[in-house]
């Protein structure tokens, strides 16, 4: 197997971005702190503000992410740079002022699951609309009490996953998470797998 370098500073660059210069502006303009996924990235759903690979973009503009800052980012791209106020106590931990790491490989893995995910979670449950939350910074649907989405990785597993995790603990095999079930990109690596893994979990949830 594939051993990948660990995408943690990309992500909690990616993570820093997302809360303090997309949820962020977009709460304080609209009221929401909802991201989409994109064909390349993430956007706000209110906000014309998004990442695509390695750069930000914005109605008239787009600029690299490696090495600036979110005050600096947020300057060209004309942002009121900061995190959206009270909502939540998990953060990126991301500071205004900090240079941010972007790798190029590792932004791109980590995007393209988003889109996998995106695409996973539709074909799963056609209804439902996958949210993008700046919070956890994970993709994911709430249906019969359980939550469906993916991760771009974690302190409980560093490479991305997609997860099970119903409102009430499950216990056997297929529940191997403290959340409820976990199964990481190599294992899933497919639009097919992940919306299979998706539609077991759901199976034996119930």
């Amino acid at each position: 197997m594939l051993e990948h370098p660990s995408p943690a500073p990309t992500r909690r660059s990616l993570h820093g971005v997302a809360e303090l210069l997309i949820a962020g502006p977009q709460y304080r303009a609209s009221g929401t702190i909802r991201l989409t996924p994109t064909s390349s990235g993430f956007a706000g759903v209110a906000l014309p503000v998004g990442i695509e690979g390695t750069e930000l973009v914005w109605s008239h503009g787009r600029a690299p992410l490696h090495g600036r800052t979110c005050t600096e980012l947020g300057a060209l791209a004309g942002l009121e740079a900061g995190r959206p106020a009270d909502l939540y106590a998990d953060h990126s931990g991301v500071a205004l002022d900090e240079p941010l790491v972007v790798d190029a490989a590792a932004a791109t893995r980590l995007l393209e699951w988003y889109s996998l995910g995106d695409s996973a979670l539709r074909r799963f449950m056609p209804d439902q609309t996958p949210v993008l939350w700046p919070e956890h910074f994970d993709l994911g649907i709430a249906a019969g009490e359980v939550n469906y989405g993916v991760s771009l990785g974690d302190g409980f597993h560093d490479q991305p996953y997609a997860y099970v995790a119903p409102f009430e603990p499950r216990t056997g095999a297929f529940w191997n998470a403290p959340f409820g079930a976990a199964r990481g990109i190599d294992d899933a690596p497919t639009v097919a797998a992940i919306a299979a893994f998706f539609a077991e979990g759901r199976a034996k949830a119930e």
